[in-house]
């Protein structure tokens, strides 16, 4: 990572939280113990998209987030080990957010989030300034910002700003839990001007009423100008102006532990085009950067800033 790359930075606004990873096998026993491997270690779809960028491309990449004081300098040391520039506000009131991540090794790793987002959705427009902008190329905003009213605020302010410097936008819905609870036409109003959506399967399908992943990505295009649909071990299908520009399998992986395999996609997605890859080229990154990521445990690269 380069201050000062001449493509510009990446800026991530989003959540950090702590994982606690919990890999057992087959359902948990109601009323009794069940035998786990559980792990600690640092979270959060915003962090983890900063990282994956930081690993994956040359670019200056930043993060702003907010954070509890009893675990700031541990979430600021592990992202500074991963390359990322972090600037975590610490809330006075609420402890850092923290997700149990519970992987079913009997189901091919499939994952159930149970959620305390503490600081992490306080993250508000005071914790802003345009100057944040300053030498960005890009910026991602994580979905999760839009499920708090401070949130909302924070992206409505983001957005503004960076069109009005001409810097392009991109943002993750996060969590189609969490968007059935928004609501679909609320969550479309709230990103408008929105330049690159990157849901799910099941978050495309959400939020167009379509039951095939190709036709909602293609119904999302003709509203934001470049969807590109996560779909897993299917790879990913880049959409724009209502037509089907590229499909991009998946790469073959030994799965350990899908948390965090989306945010890996989009890191390294949003490093390629920092870089001057068009976006199925882009696309091809991301799942190259998901297949490495679900060989991990937790949802940050391998090796430097791993915890536990």
């Amino acid at each position: 990572m380069g201050e000062g790359n001449s493509c510009g930075a990446l800026l991530v606004v989003g959540d950090v939280v702590t994982d606690v990873v919990v890999r057992h096998r087959g359902p948990p026993a109601p009323g009794t113990d069940t035998a786990a491997v559980i792990r600690t270690v640092p979270g959060g779809a915003g962090a983890n998209v900063a990282c994956w960028a930081a690993r994956w491309g040359p670019a200056d990449v930043r993060l702003l987030g907010r954070v509890g004081s009893e675990s700031a300098a541990w979430h600021a040391r592990e992202l500074t080990a991963c390359g990322v520039r972090p600037r975590l506000v610490i809330d006075p009131d609420a402890p850092t957010g923290t997700v149990i991540c519970l992987v079913d090794t009997d189901a091919s790793a499939e994952r159930t989030f149970l959620t305390d987002s503490g600081a992490s959705l306080r993250l508000a427009p005071e914790d802003w300034s345009p100057t944040l902008l300053d030498g960005v190329a890009r910026l991602h905003l994580s979905g999760y910002l839009l499920f708090s009213a401070p949130g909302e605020a924070l992206v409505t302010a983001a957005v503004a700003d960076a069109r009005a410097r001409g810097v392009p936008v991109s943002l993750d819905p996060a969590s189609a839990g969490f968007l059935t609870a928004l609501g679909v036409d609320r969550f479309l109003t709230l990103t408008e001007g929105v330049d690159v959506l990157l849901p799910s399967r099941d978050e495309a399908c959400l939020l167009t009423g379509r039951s095939d992943p190709e036709e909602a990505a293609v119904a999302l295009s003709r509203r934001f100008p470049l969807v590109v649909a996560k779909r897993g071990a299917r790879g990913a299908l880049v959409a724009a102006s209502g037509a089907v520009r590229g499909r991009v399998r998946a790469l073959p992986a030994a799965v350990r532990d899908t948390t965090g395999a989306g945010d890996a996609f989009t890191g390294a997605f949003l490093a390629a085009l920092l870089t001057g890859a068009d976006p199925v080229a882009a696309a091809r990154e991301g799942c190259r950067a998901g297949a490495l990521a679900v060989g991990e445990v937790g949802g940050r690269p391998p090796g430097e800033g791993r915890a536990g």
